[in-house]
């Protein structure tokens, strides 16, 4: 009998997305110029995502919560081009890269999905 698989909380899944994140911006760190600018900035968007994930948990009304996950969507969006970037530049030879843009992709949808049940909740 196989086991069904439970679906992965958001918290979670953004926290460790942003640790696998913080091994990819070490292995930039140790190249030249270019790879750790674009470091940066993978670094920065690829962890707020989680960041933002986390404060929407204590929001202070629903339009907070809702502000917060949109911020979070944004963040894992932009995270999602400097990753593209890089592996079309070459500027990475990470075997993990496809992996990490598809999680990106996947944490996308389902912060979305989050925003639009909220929504839907809030109006009614």
């Amino acid at each position: 009998m196989e086991q069904e698989k439970k679906p992965r909380d958001i918290k979670e899944r953004t926290f460790t997305f942003a640790l696998k994140i913080i091994r990819l911006v070490q292995e930039l760190d140790n190249r030249s110029g270019v790879c750790k600018v674009i470091g940066r900035q993978v670094l920065r968007s690829g962890t707020s995502t989680g960041a933002n994930v986390e404060e929407a948990q204590a929001g202070q009304s629903r339009a907070d919560f809702n502000s917060k996950y949109a911020i979070a969507l944004k963040e894992v969006r932009e995270t999602i081009y400097w990753l593209r970037l890089l592996k079309e530049s070459g500027l990475t030879f990470n075997k993990d890269s496809d992996a990490l843009i598809q999680e990106a992709g996947e944490i996308s949808r389902v912060i979305g999905a989050i925003i639009v049940k909220s929504k839907k909740s809030q109006n009614g």
